[in-house]
Protein backbone atom coordinates (compact mmCIF):
# COMPACT_ATOMS: atom_id res chain seq x y z
CA UNK A 1 0.00 0.00 0.00
CA UNK A 2 2.69 2.79 0.60
CA UNK A 3 3.04 2.78 -3.54
CA UNK A 4 0.04 5.10 -3.12
CA UNK A 5 1.47 7.49 -0.54
CA UNK A 6 4.96 7.40 -2.69
CA UNK A 7 4.27 8.99 -5.88
CA UNK A 8 1.31 10.90 -7.54
CA UNK A 9 -1.36 8.94 -9.74
CA UNK A 10 -2.61 12.02 -11.81
CA UNK A 11 -6.53 10.86 -11.32
CA UNK A 12 -7.88 11.81 -14.13
CA UNK A 13 -4.88 13.24 -15.30
CA UNK A 14 -4.25 17.19 -14.59
CA UNK A 15 -6.03 17.56 -18.10
CA UNK A 16 -9.47 15.86 -16.63
CA UNK A 17 -9.89 16.84 -13.32
CA UNK A 18 -9.28 20.62 -14.89
CA UNK A 19 -12.28 19.58 -17.07
CA UNK A 20 -14.82 18.31 -14.44
CA UNK A 21 -14.34 21.35 -12.71
CA UNK A 22 -14.93 23.76 -15.28
CA UNK A 23 -17.78 22.34 -17.04
CA UNK A 24 -19.76 21.54 -13.78
CA UNK A 25 -19.71 25.43 -13.91
CA UNK A 26 -22.51 25.09 -16.51
CA UNK A 27 -24.76 22.44 -14.14
CA UNK A 28 -25.64 25.39 -11.68
CA UNK A 29 -28.69 27.14 -11.67
CA UNK A 30 -28.63 31.56 -12.27
CA UNK A 31 -28.37 32.04 -8.92
CA UNK A 32 -24.91 30.05 -8.47
CA UNK A 33 -23.85 30.33 -12.28
CA UNK A 34 -22.79 33.95 -12.06
CA UNK A 35 -20.38 34.06 -9.19
CA UNK A 36 -18.80 30.31 -10.14
CA UNK A 37 -18.73 31.93 -13.71
CA UNK A 38 -16.35 34.67 -12.31
CA UNK A 39 -13.41 32.04 -10.82
CA UNK A 40 -14.23 29.76 -13.81
CA UNK A 41 -10.57 29.86 -14.31
CA UNK A 42 -9.58 29.46 -10.22
CA UNK A 43 -11.88 26.69 -10.28
CA UNK A 44 -10.36 24.85 -13.04
CA UNK A 45 -6.59 25.27 -12.90
CA UNK A 46 -6.70 24.43 -8.36
CA UNK A 47 -8.88 21.12 -9.73
CA UNK A 48 -5.69 19.51 -9.47
CA UNK A 49 -4.09 20.81 -6.12
CA UNK A 50 -5.61 17.71 -4.47
CA UNK A 51 -2.93 15.89 -6.49
CA UNK A 52 -0.13 18.09 -5.85
CA UNK A 53 -0.52 17.73 -1.80
CA UNK A 54 -0.62 13.76 -2.34
CA UNK A 55 3.23 14.15 -1.36
CA UNK A 56 3.64 17.14 0.74
CA UNK A 57 0.89 17.04 2.76
CA UNK A 58 0.74 13.96 5.55
CA UNK A 59 -2.64 12.51 4.88
CA UNK A 60 -3.61 13.92 2.09
CA UNK A 61 -3.07 10.10 -0.42
CA UNK A 62 -6.18 8.34 1.46
CA UNK A 63 -8.65 10.81 0.41
CA UNK A 64 -8.27 9.56 -3.19
CA UNK A 65 -9.13 6.44 -3.04
CA UNK A 66 -11.00 3.32 -1.74
CA UNK A 67 -9.51 -0.48 -1.56
CA UNK A 68 -13.15 -1.66 -0.82
CA UNK A 69 -12.26 -5.21 -2.24
CA UNK A 70 -9.84 -5.42 0.59
CA UNK A 71 -12.36 -5.78 3.10
CA UNK A 72 -14.32 -8.79 1.50
CA UNK A 73 -13.13 -12.29 0.55
CA UNK A 74 -14.11 -13.90 -2.49
CA UNK A 75 -17.27 -14.15 -3.84
CA UNK A 76 -18.51 -11.86 -0.90
CA UNK A 77 -20.25 -8.38 -1.72
CA UNK A 78 -17.56 -5.81 -0.30
CA UNK A 79 -20.17 -2.98 0.62
CA UNK A 80 -22.64 -5.64 2.50
CA UNK A 81 -18.94 -6.03 4.73
CA UNK A 82 -18.36 -2.07 4.95
CA UNK A 83 -20.36 0.01 7.14
CA UNK A 84 -20.88 3.38 5.09
CA UNK A 85 -21.19 5.33 8.39
CA UNK A 86 -17.65 6.67 9.45
CA UNK A 87 -17.94 5.69 13.48
CA UNK A 88 -19.72 2.52 12.48
CA UNK A 89 -16.52 1.28 10.21
CA UNK A 90 -13.96 2.37 12.41
CA UNK A 91 -15.55 0.62 15.04
CA UNK A 92 -15.30 -2.42 12.59
CA UNK A 93 -12.14 -2.25 11.05
CA UNK A 94 -9.96 0.37 13.43
CA UNK A 95 -9.04 4.16 11.47
CA UNK A 96 -5.47 2.84 11.36
CA UNK A 97 -7.23 0.25 8.72
CA UNK A 98 -9.66 2.20 7.19
CA UNK A 99 -6.64 5.26 6.33
CA UNK A 100 -4.36 2.30 4.91
CA UNK A 101 -7.07 1.36 2.10
CA UNK A 102 -8.55 4.75 1.51
CA UNK A 103 -11.12 7.11 2.65
CA UNK A 104 -12.86 8.83 -0.66
CA UNK A 105 -16.25 8.32 0.39
CA UNK A 106 -16.06 9.77 4.07
CA UNK A 107 -13.86 12.69 3.33
CA UNK A 108 -16.32 13.46 0.27
CA UNK A 109 -18.74 13.84 3.46
CA UNK A 110 -16.55 16.08 5.36
CA UNK A 111 -15.65 18.29 2.69
CA UNK A 112 -19.47 18.66 1.84
CA UNK A 113 -19.68 19.84 5.02
CA UNK A 114 -17.18 22.63 4.72
CA UNK A 115 -18.21 23.51 1.38
CA UNK A 116 -21.80 24.06 3.29
CA UNK A 117 -20.23 26.38 6.12
CA UNK A 118 -18.03 28.20 3.45
CA UNK A 119 -21.33 29.40 2.25
CA UNK A 120 -23.25 29.97 5.71
CA UNK A 121 -20.07 32.34 6.04
CA UNK A 122 -20.18 33.80 3.08
CA UNK A 123 -16.47 33.02 3.03
CA UNK A 124 -15.20 33.65 -0.55
CA UNK A 125 -11.94 32.09 -0.23
CA UNK A 126 -13.11 28.91 1.14
CA UNK A 127 -15.88 28.36 -1.20
CA UNK A 128 -13.23 28.53 -3.81
CA UNK A 129 -10.85 25.86 -2.53
CA UNK A 130 -13.33 24.07 -1.18
CA UNK A 131 -15.39 23.90 -4.48
CA UNK A 132 -12.57 22.98 -6.15
CA UNK A 133 -11.32 20.13 -4.30
CA UNK A 134 -14.31 18.76 -3.75
CA UNK A 135 -14.97 18.63 -7.28
CA UNK A 136 -11.37 16.55 -7.31
CA UNK A 137 -12.01 14.22 -4.76
CA UNK A 138 -15.51 13.37 -6.75
CA UNK A 139 -13.88 12.82 -10.04
CA UNK A 140 -11.49 10.41 -8.24
CA UNK A 141 -14.03 8.34 -6.76
CA UNK A 142 -16.06 7.94 -10.08
CA UNK A 143 -12.43 6.30 -10.93
CA UNK A 144 -13.05 2.81 -11.41
CA UNK A 145 -9.01 1.45 -10.46
CA UNK A 146 -9.80 4.07 -7.39
CA UNK A 147 -12.06 1.08 -5.87
CA UNK A 148 -9.84 -1.80 -5.91
CA UNK A 149 -6.61 -2.79 -4.50
CA UNK A 150 -4.98 -3.79 -7.85
CA UNK A 151 -5.48 0.16 -8.67
CA UNK A 152 -2.46 0.11 -11.45
CA UNK A 153 -2.99 -3.46 -12.56
CA UNK A 154 0.10 -4.22 -10.65
CA UNK A 155 -1.16 -7.59 -8.93
CA UNK A 156 -2.22 -8.60 -12.65
CA UNK A 157 1.15 -7.62 -14.92
CA UNK A 158 -0.98 -4.60 -15.94
CA UNK A 159 1.03 -2.23 -15.12
CA UNK A 160 0.22 1.18 -16.24
CA UNK A 161 -3.79 0.58 -16.67
CA UNK A 162 -4.34 3.36 -14.10
CA UNK A 163 -2.80 6.05 -16.28
CA UNK A 164 -3.94 4.65 -19.78
CA UNK A 165 -7.82 4.75 -18.84
CA UNK A 166 -8.18 7.59 -17.13
CA UNK A 167 -5.67 9.92 -18.42
CA UNK A 168 -4.79 8.76 -22.34
CA UNK A 169 -8.21 7.75 -23.12
CA UNK A 170 -9.51 11.06 -22.15
CA UNK A 171 -7.03 13.50 -24.00
CA UNK A 172 -7.37 11.19 -26.84
CA UNK A 173 -11.00 10.93 -27.31
CA UNK A 174 -12.28 14.23 -25.55
CA UNK A 175 -12.74 16.41 -28.26
CA UNK A 176 -15.60 13.40 -29.41
CA UNK A 177 -17.38 13.63 -25.66
CA UNK A 178 -20.98 15.12 -25.44
CA UNK A 179 -20.78 17.76 -22.25
CA UNK A 180 -24.32 18.96 -22.73
CA UNK A 181 -25.31 17.69 -19.31
CA UNK A 182 -28.74 18.17 -17.57
CA UNK A 183 -28.56 20.57 -14.74
CA UNK A 184 -27.36 19.86 -11.11
CA UNK A 185 -29.40 18.29 -8.49
CA UNK A 186 -30.36 18.86 -4.82
CA UNK A 187 -28.77 15.31 -2.92
CA UNK A 188 -31.35 14.51 -0.14
CA UNK A 189 -28.61 11.80 1.25
CA UNK A 190 -25.35 13.18 0.53
CA UNK A 191 -23.35 9.71 2.45
CA UNK A 192 -25.56 7.55 0.21
CA UNK A 193 -24.82 9.81 -2.81
CA UNK A 194 -21.20 9.10 -2.04
CA UNK A 195 -20.98 5.64 -1.75
CA UNK A 196 -23.53 5.19 -4.81
CA UNK A 197 -20.70 6.59 -7.21
CA UNK A 198 -17.91 4.58 -5.08
CA UNK A 199 -20.19 1.35 -6.32
CA UNK A 200 -20.96 2.26 -9.99
CA UNK A 201 -16.55 2.50 -10.35
CA UNK A 202 -16.20 -1.15 -8.45
CA UNK A 203 -18.75 -2.36 -10.89
CA UNK A 204 -16.90 -1.36 -13.57
CA UNK A 205 -13.12 -2.49 -12.17
CA UNK A 206 -13.46 -6.43 -13.56
CA UNK A 207 -14.24 -5.01 -17.04
CA UNK A 208 -11.19 -2.47 -17.20
CA UNK A 209 -9.02 -5.38 -16.24
CA UNK A 210 -10.27 -8.28 -18.43
CA UNK A 211 -10.62 -6.07 -21.75
CA UNK A 212 -6.99 -4.56 -21.32
CA UNK A 213 -5.94 -7.92 -20.63
CA UNK A 214 -7.69 -9.77 -23.47
CA UNK A 215 -6.55 -7.04 -25.74
CA UNK A 216 -3.25 -7.29 -25.27
CA UNK A 217 -3.46 -11.02 -25.60
CA UNK A 218 -4.31 -9.97 -29.32
CA UNK A 219 -2.67 -6.93 -29.74
CA UNK A 220 0.98 -7.10 -32.07
CA UNK A 221 3.20 -6.78 -28.86
CA UNK A 222 5.26 -3.91 -31.21
CA UNK A 223 2.47 -1.98 -31.31
CA UNK A 224 1.14 -1.40 -27.90
CA UNK A 225 3.23 0.90 -27.12
CA UNK A 226 3.78 4.46 -28.98
CA UNK A 227 7.09 7.28 -28.61
CA UNK A 228 5.91 10.80 -28.42
CA UNK A 229 7.50 14.53 -27.38
CA UNK A 230 6.52 15.66 -23.78
CA UNK A 231 8.24 18.97 -23.75
CA UNK A 232 11.80 18.11 -23.81
CA UNK A 233 11.62 14.44 -23.19
CA UNK A 234 10.75 11.45 -25.50
CA UNK A 235 8.44 8.93 -23.46
CA UNK A 236 6.96 5.70 -23.87
CA UNK A 237 3.32 5.83 -24.46
CA UNK A 238 0.39 3.70 -24.98
CA UNK A 239 -0.06 3.62 -28.59
CA UNK A 240 -2.74 6.03 -30.20
CA UNK A 241 -3.97 2.10 -32.10
CA UNK A 242 -3.97 0.58 -28.99
CA UNK A 243 -5.55 2.88 -26.77
CA UNK A 244 -8.76 3.54 -29.44
CA UNK A 245 -9.37 -0.13 -29.56
CA UNK A 246 -9.39 -0.36 -25.87
CA UNK A 247 -11.70 2.40 -25.87
CA UNK A 248 -13.93 0.79 -28.66
CA UNK A 249 -14.48 -2.30 -26.22
CA UNK A 250 -15.11 -0.37 -23.01
CA UNK A 251 -17.80 0.90 -25.16
CA UNK A 252 -18.51 4.34 -23.50
CA UNK A 253 -17.38 3.59 -19.87
CA UNK A 254 -15.02 6.63 -19.62
CA UNK A 255 -17.12 9.30 -21.10
CA UNK A 256 -20.06 8.47 -19.06
CA UNK A 257 -17.87 8.17 -15.83
CA UNK A 258 -17.00 11.63 -16.66
CA UNK A 259 -20.19 12.86 -17.72
CA UNK A 260 -20.89 11.21 -13.98
CA UNK A 261 -18.80 13.01 -12.59
CA UNK A 262 -19.24 16.70 -13.74
CA UNK A 263 -23.01 16.03 -12.71
CA UNK A 264 -22.06 15.13 -9.63
CA UNK A 265 -19.66 18.04 -8.83
CA UNK A 266 -22.65 20.58 -9.88
CA UNK A 267 -25.04 18.31 -7.56
CA UNK A 268 -22.46 18.75 -4.51
CA UNK A 269 -21.98 22.40 -5.20
CA UNK A 270 -25.34 22.86 -5.65
CA UNK A 271 -26.49 20.80 -2.55
CA UNK A 272 -23.83 22.41 -0.23
CA UNK A 273 -25.71 26.12 -1.36
CA UNK A 274 -29.23 25.03 -0.85
CA UNK A 275 -28.12 23.24 2.58
CA UNK A 276 -26.67 27.02 3.49
CA UNK A 277 -29.87 28.84 3.13
CA UNK A 278 -29.66 29.60 -0.92
CA UNK A 279 -27.24 32.79 0.34
CA UNK A 280 -27.04 35.75 -2.24
CA UNK A 281 -23.89 35.22 -3.91
CA UNK A 282 -24.09 38.11 -6.13
CA UNK A 283 -22.86 39.86 -3.48
CA UNK A 284 -20.14 37.94 -3.37
CA UNK A 285 -19.02 38.72 -6.90
CA UNK A 286 -16.55 41.51 -7.92
CA UNK A 287 -14.50 39.61 -4.67
CA UNK A 288 -10.93 38.05 -5.58
CA UNK A 289 -9.30 35.39 -3.66
CA UNK A 290 -7.63 36.85 -1.06
CA UNK A 291 -3.56 37.72 -1.08
CA UNK A 292 -3.41 34.71 1.64
CA UNK A 293 -5.40 31.78 -0.63
CA UNK A 294 -2.92 32.85 -3.18
CA UNK A 295 0.06 32.28 -1.44
CA UNK A 296 -1.57 29.68 0.00
CA UNK A 297 -1.94 27.50 -3.59
CA UNK A 298 1.43 29.02 -4.58
CA UNK A 299 2.92 27.48 -1.79
CA UNK A 300 1.33 24.29 -2.72
CA UNK A 301 2.67 24.46 -6.30
CA UNK A 302 6.12 25.25 -5.64
CA UNK A 303 5.90 22.19 -3.14
CA UNK A 304 4.85 20.18 -5.97
CA UNK A 305 7.34 21.27 -8.39
CA UNK A 306 10.13 21.17 -5.77
CA UNK A 307 8.93 16.86 -5.32
CA UNK A 308 8.69 16.92 -9.10
CA UNK A 309 12.16 17.75 -9.35
CA UNK A 310 13.97 15.96 -6.62
CA UNK A 311 12.05 12.54 -8.24
CA UNK A 312 9.27 12.16 -5.31
CA UNK A 313 6.63 12.54 -7.89
CA UNK A 314 6.07 10.60 -11.03
CA UNK A 315 2.51 10.19 -13.36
Amino acid sequence: MGGRNQHVNRTWGFFGHKRINRIAIFTLPPEMFGFYKEHIEFLTEHAVDPDKRRYAVDGEAPRHYIDIDHYAVEGEDPFAVMPEDWNAAVEKFTEDTLQAYGIVPWYLSVMQKKLQRAFETQNVDLILKYSADIGHYIGDAHVPLHTTENYNGQLTGQRGIHGLWESRLVEINDENFDYFLGKAEYVANTQQFFWEAVRASHAAVDSVLTMEKDLTAEFPSDKKYSFEQRGTQTVSVYSKEFSNEYHKRLNGMVERRLRASILAVGSIWYTSWVAAGQPDLSSLQNTPPSAELLEEMKAVEEQFNQGKHKGRICD
